[in-house]
């Protein structure tokens, strides 16, 4: 992603502000940071800080279908996830390692497989 381009999440946010008339620093003052870091996260030189997913949903009243657009945007714009596995089993902590190295290999059957099989176990 160069640096001009928006990450999928950045698309979401500008179309939000846009819809709503709101400048990103009347966002960046809802979501507690500067405009400079709206800014980074929405290029992608910033992960999303937690929380944000849930402050923007509530903050901006979205609906079902722009909770799970938002969702989205949030998940392929991220390059990584930290997980705290202090209370996983030693079992579980494998299981974990062991998926994230088998999706780092890049095989999309599988990733498409897998994730529909996680969509299937929320509802």
């Amino acid at each position: 992603m160069n640096a001009r381009t928006l990450s999928p999440l950045g698309r979401f946010l500008r179309k939000l502000r846009i819809d709503r008339n709101e400048l990103l620093k009347t966002m960046a003052d809802k979501l507690s940071v500067s405009s400079a870091f709206l800014s980074a996260v929405e290029m992608g030189r910033k992960h999303v800080p937690e929380g944000w997913e849930q402050t923007l949903s509530d903050d901006y009243h979205l609906d079902a279908a722009q909770r799970t657009e938002l969702s989205n945007a949030i998940a392929e714009s991220s390059t990584s996830v930290r997980l705290d596995l202090t209370n996983f089993s030693a079992d579980s902590r494998r299981a974990v390692v062991a998926f994230a190295r088998k999706i780092q290999e890049g095989n999309a059957v599988d990733a498409n497989l897998i994730s529909a099989f996680l969509k299937e176990l929320e509802k």
